[in-house]
Order: C-alpha cells, then structure tokens, then sequence
C-alpha cells in the first residue's frame, strides 16, 4: 500500500483542527507528508508532525516527496457528522484522516511556542500593559476569514463576524478597566464622533499569525467568534469568550471545554450554510442578522470577560521606563503604520 501526501488547505483554523488527528496518525504511520497549502506556521516546531509538513512551494516536492504516494485532500465540511451537528471541525478530520465510523474526543490542538516566540511575545504584553496603565490584558479578535473592508465599512456577508457597532461598545467598556489588543488585520475607529476618553487601546501589526499563539498564550482572556484566535486559545489554555453567530458551536468552538464561555446569538434563527459543498447563497441570506447582538446580549460578553479577567488593577510605571522603551522615529518611517498598534 502507498503511503500519503495530505493536503492541507483554507485558513489557520482549519490548518490548527487538524493536527490532533494528524498525531494520532502519526502513532500508527511514519510514512507520509502534509502539504501545507495556506502554509507552515501552526506545524512549524510541533514535536511529531513538523518534519512530516511542508509548504506547496518546497523545493523539489513532486518529485521528492509526491510522486510516489496517493495525495488526499481531506475536507472535513464534506462529514455526514460534521453537516449534520455531530462533531467538531477537529473530528470531522480525525474521521477523514484516520478512517473512523464515528468522532472520538480528542485533545487540544498541540501548537509549538519557542523560547523566542514566547519571550517576544512577553515583551509586546508587557509594553502594551506600561503604556496602557493596567495590569491585566485581554485580545480581542471581531472579525473572521470573511469579513470585508469597504472603504472603511466592515462587514461579513457569511455572519460570522462581531458587527462594528457591537465591537466599539465592548472595546469602549473594557478598555476603561484592561488593556485590550485587537487581533485585526486593519485598524479601525471605535470612537463616536466628537468622543474624547483618556483611554485607549492596541491594535498591534503582526505579519505572522503565528504569532498570535505566545501572545494569546500571554493573555489574560481572549474574546472572539468563529475564527483562528479561539482556537489558538484552547491550544495555549487561554480562557475565552466567544460569540456565535451563523455557524453551530459543535461544529467549530468547544461547547463543553469549562475555560470557554459561549454565547451562541444564532441558535434560534440560522440555517446550516453548505460551505464548500454547494453553492447556494440562500443560506447566507437567512443568516443575514445572526450575529446581531441585543443590549442584553453585549452585557453578557462584557460580564463574561470581565468575569474571566477579575478585579482590575492599575499599572504603576515610571515615566522614565517609559521613554527608554520609545522608538526613535525615523525620516523614512511610514506614518500610517504604528509598530506600538495604539488606537483611540
């Protein structure tokens, strides 16, 4: 029998759900190769599969590494007990990958964090609490794979994503009381116009979602919706809030893991949407408002977190400190791209 070329695609969530079922087949099987389609980052350094992964554009992989063996795609959406609200996306792979019947429990997704991953990752933590005054952090990640930037109007036509409206308020109330750091791929405004406040919060440029693991793991609290950050959480054991909107808790958060609370706004209102099975948009269209969240539904996500994050506490620093960690700014510097990633 000819061993296996898996080829592994879409976003970093789906590449970080698959790697519990890749090392239980790896207890079985030494002989195979993941193709990393998306990319290496979340197998990079894992103890058991980095040297199985590479990228789609490795040197010499056809030859070398393809040709001899039976290439796979596993696509998990495609599980009768995935799109039927059985299993989670890391099942779904297991089934797939490891030829089961039915789901098993699984651990957490494994991800690797170097000694300087982790340490720079401090760092930027620390920075970000000193120039914010407070003790305690907490990363925000509002928007999934889908949501689009137009002209400065965002928006996530498959209703995964916080509204905005929704995102300034809870930014504006923990923000008094916690250092917030926005995991998002572009800044954004979530003050009302003519609104003055003394406190503001990070929203940091990093290149590398990568990246995003020693600093979440370096948290105090995460809050997201169906998106890479709240897996990165269960990974690193960072305690989580997420809210969910268009898709089934089952399918991609972790319903029964006690460091998470869910708070599933679509439940009585969303249509299960066949994605990457068909190509019906009517589904989208009846989700349209699920994630659109009441005055009650806000306060919720705002007690959890605050809940999860404990009595807030300010950072004492001296302004000396402060100014030794300065940047000199210099002549070719960009003026729209802040390394500090400070928004009002």
């Amino acid at each position: 029998m000819r061993s296996k070329a898996f080829f592994i695609n879409g976003g970093a969530g789906r590449v970080i759900c698959s790697i519990p079922a890749f090392e239980k087949y790896a207890e079985t099987h030494d002989d195979f190769v993941i193709v990393a389609e998306g990319g290496m980052n979340f197998f990079k350094a894992h103890p058991v599969l980095h040297k199985h992964a590479y990228d789609f554009w490795h040197k010499g992989l056809f030859e070398d590494k393809l040709k001899m063996r039976d290439c796979v795609t596993p696509e998990p959406y495609r599980i009768w007990h995935y799109y039927n609200q059985k299993c989670s996306l890391a099942q779904a792979f297991d089934i797939e990958i490891n030829g089961l019947e039915e789901p098993r429990e699984l651990p957490a997704p494994n991800i690797k964090i170097t000694k300087t991953e982790g340490i720079g990752a401090l760092n930027t933590i620390e920075g970000i609490k000193d120039q914010l005054g407070k003790e305690k952090c907490v990363i925000f990640q509002p928007f999934g794979r889908g949501v689009q930037n137009t002209d400065g109007y965002i928006f996530d036509p498959s209703s995964r994503s916080f509204n905005m409206g929704d995102v300034s308020t809870i930014i504006n109330d923990l923000k008094k009381d916690y250092a917030v750091i926005v995991m998002s791929e572009f800044p954004f405004d979530v003050e009302a116009t003519g609104s003055t406040t003394k406190h503001n919060h990070a929203i940091p440029q990093v290149g590398d979602i990568r990246l995003w693991a020693p600093l979440i793991a370096n948290a105090d609290h995460f809050i997201g919706c169906d998106s890479v950050g709240q897996h990165i959480a269960r990974s690193v054991g960072t305690t989580a809030t997420v809210v969910v909107g268009s898709t089934f808790p089952i399918n991609i958060s972790y319903p029964n893991e006690p460091t998470f609370d869910i708070f599933d706004i679509g439940a009585e209102t969303r249509t299960y949407s066949p994605l990457r099975m068909t190509g019906e948009d009517q589904q989208d269209m009846e989700n349209d408002e699920c994630m659109t969240m009441t005055k009650e539904d806000i306060a919720n996500v705002i007690e959890s977190a605050r809940k999860r994050l404990g009595k807030p506490v300010v950072r004492k620093v001296d302004p000396e400190k402060l100014k030794k960690k300065e940047q000199p700014k210099k002549c070719c510097d960009n003026p729209a791209h802040n390394p500090r990633g400070f928004g009002s």
